[in-house]
């Protein structure tokens, strides 16, 4: 699968092939589902709690005498129908997170990197260094692209300075690195951008068991 390489303003300089096993594979809708209700239950921070009976403050005395006011005989002023009592069946601190196999995670990052590609939703970028960090002139070019949103995906080797500080003045502009790419941004942002040599390292480490069975299976035979 061919993909041209771009630079900021829009002209080709070259082209990638894209290995099919990770960009051009069978969208699967519930296992992305499945991953961003992952993401969400983990960032939950899981800390909502009420008070029961035995946390909220006050008196264990009677409130009021045990016969001869009319009223129900209570014990306290701390159960729930009294103003000020505790809270019946209230939420309270828990985890939220629940566990998802790593092929399900692996498999869904590759289905949702072929969903943004089929869409024409992906720019390979052969380099994000600019000469400054000029927001004006880094946004100007941008507009070539017609983009809602934007996730700019660098490599290992780490962002250019100049691009990190005129990108952040940028609406819906976001930068990632390689290692921390995952479903729930490549659905929400609108095109993805990536650095030319981030798509060497997705593919490498996304095919590492592949490729690494392929080399015992050799040396065997060797």
């Amino acid at each position: 699968m061919k993909k041209s390489i771009l630079n900021l303003e829009n002209k080709t300089v070259g082209n990638i092939d894209l290995d099919s096993n990770i960009f051009g594979i069978k969208t699967l809708p519930d296992l992305i589902h499945q991953y961003i209700r992952y993401q969400n239950a983990k960032s939950r921070q899981g800390s909502h709690k009420t008070k029961t009976r035995s946390e909220v403050s006050g008196r264990s005395k009677k409130p009021f005498s045990q016969k001869g006011t009319g009223n129900a005989r209570q014990g306290s002023n701390k159960p729930p129908n009294f103003r000020g009592g505790a809270v019946s069946m209230g939420p309270v601190n828990r985890d939220h997170s629940f566990n998802l196999n790593k092929k399900e995670k692996k498999l869904a990052l590759k289905s949702a990197l072929s969903t943004k590609v089929t869409d024409d939703k992906v720019v390979i970028i052969d380099t994000f260094e600019i000469k400054n960090f000029k927001t004006k002139e880094l946004n100007s070019n941008l507009k070539h692209f017609d983009y809602k949103s934007a996730l700019f995906i660098y490599s290992e080797n780490g962002i250019d300075k100049n691009f990190k500080l005129a990108s952040s003045n940028i609406p819906k502009v976001s930068i990632l690195n390689q290692k921390g790419i995952n479903v729930k941004d490549l659905i929400t942002f609108d095109k993805i951008f990536f650095e030319k040599k981030s798509i060497d390292e997705i593919t490498k480490r996304l095919l590492w068991k592949i490729t690494n069975k392929k080399y015992l299976l050799n040396k065997l035979m060797i």
